[in-house]
């Protein structure tokens, strides 16, 4: 990568990321907008049973629905399994 690239390259993630910021800022404002009524927060249990244990128990309830309910198992091959093949055979090739 030339210079002009990187000095491209670093103007772009500056940049980015100084909209970024400036676009946060309303997010971590201190002073209430009119109409605003937040609800109280949620505690440590909550929030670890809602953001971790759930996720976690729907992915493993998921995963065992699949299992269990799974049916490819069940099919057999049946036009390959049947067929027997003499290693001994030798061919003759005629040219």
């Amino acid at each position: 990568m030339d210079k002009t690239n990187a000095l491209r390259a670093g103007a772009l993630a500056a940049g980015t990321t100084l909209m970024m910021l400036l676009m946060t800022s309303p997010a971590l404002a201190l002073t209430r907008d009119d109409g605003d009524d937040p609800g109280t927060g949620l505690s440590v249990g909550e929030t670890l049973g809602l953001y971790v244990v759930a996720p976690i128990v729907l992915f493993l309830v998921i995963a065992g629905l699949v299992m269990v309910l799974d049916k490819s198992h069940k099919k057999k091959d049946t036009t390959s399994s049947n067929i027997r093949i003499k290693p001994d055979v030798k061919a003759d090739a005629k040219a």
